[in-house]
């Protein structure tokens, strides 16, 4: 816990434990908080899976939403905690599993905001 490898003089590889939500915030909260909104948000995916699974961008874009909080939700079942590991120093520490939640909601967000350009249909 705490040990540090650089990697290069803005990247290093960081052992962090976090046990808030994203970013840390909120590190005082059970693990349930972050448990059940990450099951939450799986529920209500896939329970609209008709609606994301139809473009071609939607279906990366869910994929890559779930795996991050599957990945999140085991760590937390796991060690009670979120494993952070990448550290960019101007950023809070961060693990894959958050840079896809990130990038999959991103996509997501595009699919509901540009459907006229094909994003949210396999057209």
């Amino acid at each position: 816990m705490g040990d540090r490898v650089s990697l290069l003089p803005w990247l290093s590889l960081t052992h962090v434990h976090n046990r808030g939500i994203a970013f840390s915030l909120l590190g005082g909260v059970s693990w349930l908080l972050p448990a059940g909104i990450a099951l939450t948000l799986l529920f209500l995916l896939f329970y609209n899976r008709t609606r994301w699974t139809r473009g071609v961008v939607a279906r990366p874009a869910l994929a890559l939403l779930a795996a991050g909080a599957i990945g999140n939700l085991i760590d937390r079942l796991r060690v009670g905690a979120v494993i952070d590991y990448v550290d960019l120093s101007v950023w809070p520490v961060f693990n894959l599993a958050d840079v896809a939640v990130t990038l999959g909601a991103g996509l997501l967000v595009l699919t509901v905001l540009r459907p006229d350009r094909h994003l949210a249909r396999g057209n």
